[in-house]
């Protein structure tokens, strides 16, 4: 967490697999000290419907209003969907990667959907293929 002053209230959950929610997060921290606006959800082992009331539970835990997930069409997103289906105004960015949640981390901007909106854009254009055969 940054040593600069108090912690920051959690604008995000960052869902997935084994160790990517917290490899993502502890990369953010690393890199601009906001880590502590993201909180990592590790699902390993559970079902979807555990899942979603993790999801729901650290929603209400922390007051955060975003959820990142790994896969598009994976258990975290699919949970996540019937989150917001119940949950007013969460927003829902799928296929999480560095650059996006750097740029989401980053940002002022007070409406976290065009935040995330923002973030899904630039984790969009930050990939890339170089080399190879034509």
């Amino acid at each position: 967490m940054s040593e600069s002053g108090p912690v920051a209230t959690p604008r995000a959950l960052v869902a997935g697999h084994a160790e990517f929610a917290a490899g993502l997060v502890s990369a953010v921290e690393l890199i601009c000290g906001r880590g502590e606006l993201l909180v990592p959800i590790r699902v390993t082992g559970l079902c979807g419907a555990d899942i979603e009331e993790l999801l729901k539970r650290r929603l209400v835990e922390t007051g955060a209003r975003v959820i990142f997930t790994d896969l598009q069409a994976g258990s975290c997103t699919m949970a996540a969907r019937r989150v917001q289906r119940e949950v007013a105004g969460v927003v829902l960015v799928a296929g999480a990667n560095l650059p996006m949640l750097l740029d989401f981390a980053m940002t002022n901007e007070p409406d976290l959907a065009v935040a995330a909106t923002s973030a899904a854009e630039k984790g969009r254009t930050s990939v890339n293929v170089f080399g190879g055969s034509t």
